[in-house]
């Protein structure tokens, strides 16, 4: 049997050795403490330099015994290693660090640092608009159709039922109440300015980030935990260009068309109901929801869709992207983008209706 000598040695100028062998490491190396392999130590934090023959070769086991020493002893700096073995060095570092025990962290600290990482995706994906815009993007064409898919076609029946419902919802109320006044024609009015302007457009959001929003979290969280984005990194392929843009982008586009959508299938539910209640015929209800909706309610319509729908991606990829490396932190990543999407997305309404307010619109 080969005799392996003790891999670690001290140089004059701080810096510690390891040195390996030409046939590759021990095996038994991976299981013995550092200490008894010649490590000294009262000395910690210092360069760690590697040196290995010219005929040798990397093995699993090398790379192993290597970034256990990594972890273990935290040094400054470590030398000697080809480019892309310290790249994926550095990253299997950080996924360990990861998967150790955190410190506990206030709650005030970690809403803090969410907020930054949203902020900081917010701005990488602005950065990266005019690239996609000129056709320079990193992304897959599969992966933007399949974001077209999950952000159109699949969510139409749902958004076409909830919209019809709350139409009829809308009318049946306002109907009764209307009624004993002699003012029933008005329930066109009420349906049609309520679903335009404001409920149109959060419930398709809502319901968008019920199904949509959590695919994406999901998805992402799951690539997360296989450790797929950390081989995109290792790549040098950036993560908010190949996976968030193509989503941000498709719901973004996508929302203003559902919220037309959702709008023809809201006026059809209050007028199926309120018709047979007010005996109103349906060329009076269209007429009076013609006359009721002007521009200005489509153009506040669309735009709270436009921004609901990328706020709804976003928050989306950004649960996906934070998530913990595990099956349960799939569930976790899904849950906290539904949560998150509708509070943003009803604290945006309320924005929106401040500055309607203060602009008089």
């Amino acid at each position: 049997m080969r005799a392996f000598a003790d891999p670690f040695s001290n140089s004059p100028n701080g810096e510690l050795t390891l040195r390996l062998p030409e046939g590759g490491i021990d095996p038994a190396w991976l299981a013995r403490p550092l200490l008894e392999l010649g490590l000294d130590g009262s000395q910690s934090s210092r360069a760690l330099r590697v040196e290995m023959p010219p005929s040798g070769r990397w093995t699993s086991s090398e790379a192993a015994f290597l970034a256990r020493c990594v972890t273990e002893l935290a040094p400054c700096g470590v030398k000697g290693l080809p480019h892309e073995l310290a790249k994926l060095l550095g990253l299997a570092s950080t996924v360990q660090g990861a998967r150790g025990i955190e410190e506990p962290v206030l709650p005030s600290g970690r809403y803090a640092a969410e907020a930054a990482a949203f902020l900081a995706l917010l701005g990488e994906i602005v950065l990266y608009l005019p690239r996609f815009l000129a056709g320079r993007a990193r992304m897959r064409r599969a992966d933007v159709v399949e974001a077209l898919a999950e952000s159109s076609s699949r969510a139409l029946p749902i958004v076409a039922i909830t919209n019809l419902l709350m139409g009829a919802i809308l009318a049946f109320v306002g109907a009764v109440q209307l009624n004993a006044f002699g003012a029933g024609i008005y329930v066109a009015n009420l349906v049609g300015i309520a679903s335009v302007r404001e409920l149109t457009p959060i419930l398709t959001a809502i319901v968008l980030a019920g199904r949509t929003g959590a695919s994406f979290a999901s998805r992402i969280a799951t690539m997360q935990g296989n450790e797929e984005v950390d081989a995109l990194t290792a790549l040098g392929v950036r993560s908010a260009e190949f996976l968030v843009l193509p989503r941000v982008v498709a719901l973004g586009l996508l929302m203003p068309l559902l919220y037309v959508y959702g709008c023809a299938f809201a006026v059809l539910g209050g007028m199926v109901t309120a018709g047979p209640i007010l005996d109103l015929s349906v060329v009076a209800y269209a007429a009076q929801t013609k006359l009721a909706i002007g521009g200005v309610h489509f153009a506040i319509g669309g735009l709270k869709a436009l921004v609901f729908g990328v706020l709804v991606a976003l928050i989306g990829c950004h649960c996906g992207l934070r998530s913990p490396r595990s099956a349960a932190g799939v569930g976790s990543a899904t849950t906290s983008a539904v949560v998150g999407s509708i509070v943003g997305v009803i604290a945006l309404d309320a924005v929106f209706a401040v500055c309607a307010n203060v602009l008089k619109i």
